[in-house]
């Protein structure tokens, strides 16, 4: 129910939501993956073709087509149309443009000018447009809003009445004068109204006894009887007469928790003369302290008619209730947003998640927690007006079949967004200007006319765009048409766009052929090369005598010629592409462009991939054919047949040649004459003189020794059939080194390294030696005896002394 409601109410929204998916894909619907979507569509007449897509073009020259073609054919890109010889003059292709109609610009009005008419204030600009559109090509124009100063504000107050609201009324009761005051801040053109609500009159919403009827409330309590909504005061801009009359408004009652307050809500949204509501922002607001009851309640009241959505409000009081179920959701949505209010609901803290996921399916609405007695009610009420004020969201009318419109937004401080973002900027505030970029793109015609009206608003604003969409579904040269024209067989159709359009009866390309005088047979005949073959060789239809080819899948693959015999794909083929990619196929037979020959087109002529190094075609060795060297000599290959796995270096191949010639030695002496005539021969006198290689580019540096193993110095130029060799004339012979002393020194410095090895370790170890013999004395010397008594010694004399005899001791 949520999900459902919120995105599909009249086509509001939902007209948008899938704006980013659908204008994707018809801006890239004009090519298909494989080819051109022009020659698929198999159009007829120029109308047809232009609303393939915005690519397609219509080629109107009468001379265009070639034998066997159809009339299709002359549907294509417009670069393919200019490439098979249609002049750009003769090719129909409109294109679409967008023209402002009416534009008056945004209202710069500050709160202590002037005082203007509400109808005279302009926020969104321009005002109305006029969009011609083809199939596939969109058209974008912008709109600039601008929240405009001291804009006049209409606020309606929905109360519900019920038992429980008791201690509510009494706060609201000075609502209107201390509203009036704080709105002053905000506006200084502020109108208020007041309405109240209870429940459906009928059981089992309320007792029907007739005691409760008259007071629903407890027999100690005066009540007013129940009521479904009364519209107490319509908009005044009297906040003193709003006190006097809340003043005198009295509590009622009901049975069940869920209150009627969507019957009340519709009411005020459909009865706005009764309620008063000018062209400026219309504010709701509903306060209550219960939730609420919605369509298919009413059967618990035997209520089954759906609500009609229309004002019953007799002496300002809802006179349906009993007849009428409640509205869904949806057409609440609906009524709320077709009447541009803006809804606050001021609800007490237990039933805010149930409104806030209300909120979320109502467009430009607002929840703000009321305390129990409701004393905070204008705070809350200015503080939702701000957050619904700064928010600006775009939303356009149900669009035609086959229509898509995107937005982009662009908002305070360079912030830009697309998608479902971009019909929203938040945190505006007055004087704030924003701009967005509107893309409208249309994929066919409509099937209900040429022309369609669109409007796009912002939510919770009266004010609204209107734009005109035009959609070219034929071509300028269909009003140009010759009825009854002479090229088309006597006047069997109507000549337009370069082709006929047949009248009913006739075929033909010419219309020359009447489907009810011609037999089969006798158009078939017309149709075989001779009795033997298929019809149109079975790549075509036979219409009026005349083949037309049929249509491959490929677009680029086409049949042609009288009995559509040719074909533009059955050429031979080279590295799997047709004629080598160096050709056209025509009837089946390639046709080479420059520097290519061959049945596929792939022999070039070009010799450039043949040079050498040496700026030979093939070193010399060989023949170009189809850019490739082909080696005469069998022992080189490579792609200039510069390799020779088999073959010495160009020095040791001619170093005998050169050293016979030049120095009258070497292997080839005797035969010199007979086999080293092959080369011009330089002599000069220093390696300094042979040819450097910036001098000649194509020469060789050679160094060889002769039969006296002596070296000599030579280089060996090749260029085409000349062979040029400069030898240096003197040799350089190297004198060998002196072996016998070299030995001997060798052998002699081998004894005396190891003579004076020997006599270094002997003195290393003589010098060891006293070390130890030194250090062993220094021990001795440091050595000390113990001289002390030894403690466990005991001496065998003893001394005594005879105390009686002279003091004299005699030892034993």
């Amino acid at each position: 129910l949520t999900l459902k409601e919120q995105n599909c109410v009249s086509n509001l929204p939902c007209s948008s939501l899938s704006v980013q998916s659908v204008f994707s894909t018809l801006t890239n619907t004009h090519l298909s993956a494989d080819g051109n979507e022009c020659v698929k569509a198999n159009a007829k007449s120029c109308g047809q073709c232009i609303q393939v897509g915005n690519k397609c073009g219509w080629c109107t020259d009468a001379d265009f087509l070639k034998q066997g073609e159809p009339t299709s054919s002359r549907c294509d890109d417009v670069e393919t149309l200019e490439k098979k010889g249609c002049a750009k003059i003769n090719i129909e292709n409109p294109h679409g443009r967008v023209k402002i109609i009416t534009n008056k610009p945004v209202t710069n009005r500050m709160k202590d000018g002037p005082k203007v008419n509400p109808d005279q204030i302009t926020q969104i600009a321009p005002q109305k447009l006029s969009v011609d559109l083809r199939s596939g090509e969109a058209q974008s124009f912008s709109l600039k809003f601008k929240r405009a100063e001291d804009y006049p504000i209409d606020l309606y107050y929905l109360m519900d009445l019920s038992y429980s609201m008791k201690d509510d009324l009494e706060n609201v009761k000075n609502l209107g004068t201390d509203l009036m005051k704080e709105m002053q801040n905000i506006t200084s053109d502020f109108r208020i109204g007041f309405g109240s609500f209870v429940e459906k009159t009928v059981m089992p919403y309320i007792s029907t006894t007739p005691a409760k009827l008259l007071n629903p409330c407890t027999s100690d309590l005066n009540c007013t009887s129940p009521f479904s909504y009364k519209n107490v005061l319509p908009l005044t801009t009297k906040g003193t007469r709003f006190n006097d009359l809340v003043s005198k408004q009295q509590i009622s009652g009901n049975l069940d928790s869920p209150e009627g307050g969507f019957d009340a809500i519709m009411q005020v949204a459909v009865c706005g003369d009764l309620i008063g509501w000018r062209n400026v922002t219309r504010l709701l607001i509903f306060s209550t302290d219960a939730g609420f009851h919605f369509a298919g309640d009413g059967k618990l009241g035997g209520i089954v008619l759906p609500n009609d959505g229309r004002c019953h409000l007799v002496n300002n009081e809802y006179t349906m209730s009993h007849y009428y179920d409640y509205p869904s959701i949806a057409h609440l949505v609906q009524k709320l947003s077709d009447n541009n209010i803006q809804t606050i609901f001021a609800v007490t803290e237990e039933f805010q998640p149930v409104y806030k996921e209300l909120k979320n399916l109502i467009p430009k609405s607002a929840v703000g927690t009321l305390s129990s007695d409701s004393s905070n009610v204008i705070k809350l009420i200015i503080d939702a007006y701000n957050s619904l004020s700064s928010e600006v969201i775009l939303e356009n009318s149900k669009l035609p079949e086959d229509v898509s419109i995107v937005y982009t937004s662009h908002c305070k401080n360079g912030v830009s967004e697309t998608g479902e973002n971009g019909r929203k900027c938040s945190n505006i505030s007055i004087g704030d200007e924003v701009t967005f970029d509107v893309v409208i793109t249309a994929k066919g015609c409509p099937s209900k006319g040429k022309s369609e009206t669109i409007k796009i608003k912002m939510q919770g604003f009266t004010e609204e765009v209107e734009v005109v969409l035009n959609f070219i579904c034929e071509c300028a040269c269909h009003n140009e048409g010759i009825p009854k024209s002479p090229l088309c067989h006597f006047g069997n159709g109507t000549f337009e766009c370069g082709a006929c359009r047949c009248n009913d009866g006739r075929i033909g390309q010419k219309c020359e052929c009447s489907t009810d005088e011609v037999r089969t047979e006798d158009l078939d005949a017309n149709c075989r090369m001779d009795n033997g073959t298929e019809i149109c060789s079975n790549n075509g239809d036979c219409i009026c005598g005349t083949c037309e080819c049929k249509k491959r899948d490929n677009p680029e693959e086409r049949y042609s010629g009288k009995y559509c015999q040719c074909d533009n794909f059955n050429c031979d083929r080279s590295n799997n592409k047709l004629c080598g990619g160096h050709g056209e196929c025509i009837c089946r037979v390639c046709h080479c462009y420059a520097n290519y020959t061959g049945s596929a087109c792939d022999c070039s002529l070009d010799t450039s991939t043949c040079l050498a190094k040496n700026k030979q075609i093939c070193n010399g060795r060989g023949e170009c054919k189809c850019g490739v060297c082909k080696c005469t000599d069998p022992k080189f290959q490579g792609a200039t047949c510069e390799v020779c796995p088999t073959c010495p270096g160009v020095c040791a191949e001619h170093k005998d040649c050169v050293e016979c010639r030049a120095f009258k030695t070497g292997a080839k002496a005797e035969t010199c004459m007979k086999d080293c005539m092959y080369f011009e021969m330089v002599t000069v006198n220093s390696r300094e003189e042979l040819p450097q290689p910036g001098d000649e580019p194509y020469i060789t540096h050679c160094k060889e020794k002769d039969a006296s193993d002596c070296w000599f110095y030579y280089t060996y130029a090749a260029l085409n059939d000349t062979k040029v060799v400069h030898v240096v004339t003197p040799t350089e012979c190297i004198t060998g080194p002196a072996v016998i002393p070299i030995v001997a020194g060798v052998v002699a410095g081998i004894v005396l390294i190891g003579l004076a090895l020997l006599l270094i370790w002997k003195l290393l170890m003589i010098i060891h030696d006293r070390r130890e013999f030194a250090k062993f004395e220094k021990e001795k010397l440091n050595a000390k005896w113990d001289t002390q008594e030894n403690p466990i010694y005991k001496s065998p004399i003893n001394k005594f002394q005879n105390p009686s005899y002279g003091r004299k001791g005699v030892a034993l």
